[in-house]
């Protein structure tokens, strides 16, 4: 017989990108989502959530009131599915974890392997090396507010690193997904930054005609983005990344999100969901 020892992930980046003391992690977590507003205006039952992966003193506030929305349906949530981009591999296709389980200083989340296996079964999947999966902080950062707010539920985690992706390949795990992400048990958490400005990111962009402010520039672009994702509009969406070269670290695994809320649809231009930026 072989005996396989499927090893458990480290939270590679607490006590740097966020604190590593439990107890304290758990008091920011719970003061920012007491914080965080819950608009009157966003009806229905939560399915997915797009929330900012940078250093929690940088996004901790902001990404509350993603999570406070998957607060609400946590008592139904059975799985979390995790999509975040590649900062440190290229591949053009999505990764699955060659571990049994994420630690974060609130505990560990175990991998679902049941899901892992209908996954791995269509060959549209690579495997992530340990090293190239304790490297990615955008499959990090969620995971203490997954945590947090699940508790003691039982539930189980599917991180999938998404690449650097064509049109075509979104529309494709898009399509597989699509099932799951109809299935009221499962939650997607989608992570992503937007505009990343500066000289090390190669992106210098400066439109005027927003105003001679930076920042100014920065959010009209971002929210010519996010007016196209909240539409629904795949081809908008990808037709602006072409065009714009905006920085969006998690534009593959948006686009995924996108091409999976028109196949439960039946189709880009039936809405079956609402899709809104709080």
């Amino acid at each position: 017989q072989l005996s396989i020892l499927m090893a458990t992930r480290r939270p590679t980046h607490a006590g740097s990108w966020y604190t590593a003391d439990t107890n304290q992690l758990a008091s920011e977590l719970s003061a920012w989502l007491r914080d965080a507003g819950q608009p009157a205006e966003v009806t229905g039952t939560t399915r997915a959530i797009i929330a900012p992966h940078a250093g929690y003193s940088y996004s901790g506030p902001t990404a509350a009131w993603a999570y406070k929305h998957m607060a609400r349906v946590k008592e139904s949530v059975r799985r979390v599915f995790l999509l975040g981009p590649s900062h440190n591999l290229y591949s053009p296709k999505c990764l699955l974890s060659s571990c049994s389980e994420y630690a974060t200083p609130l505990g560990s989340i175990k991998i679902d392997d049941t899901i892992y296996d209908e996954l791995a079964a269509s060959n549209l999947f690579d495997e992530m090396q340990l090293s190239v999966d304790e490297r990615e902080h955008s499959l990090e950062m969620p995971l203490p507010y997954i945590a947090h707010v699940m508790g003691s539920r039982p539930y189980t985690l599917v991180p999938i690193m998404v690449g650097a992706l064509s049109e075509e390949a979104e529309a494709r795990y898009g399509r597989l997904l699509a099932p799951y992400l109809a299935d009221p048990q499962n939650l997607f958490v989608i992570s992503s930054d937007f505009c990343h400005w500066g000289d090390r990111f190669g992106f210098t962009y400066h439109d005027q005609r927003h105003g001679g402010e930076i920042y100014q520039s920065i959010e009209a672009l971002d929210r010519q983005g996010m007016a196209l994702i909240e539409s629904q509009d795949c081809a908008g969406y990808a037709r602006y990344q072409r065009e714009s070269s905006n920085t969006i670290c998690g534009r593959h695994p948006i686009g995924v999100l996108l091409q999976s809320l028109a196949a439960c649809a039946g189709g880009e231009l039936q809405r079956k969901h609402q899709l809104k930026f709080v």
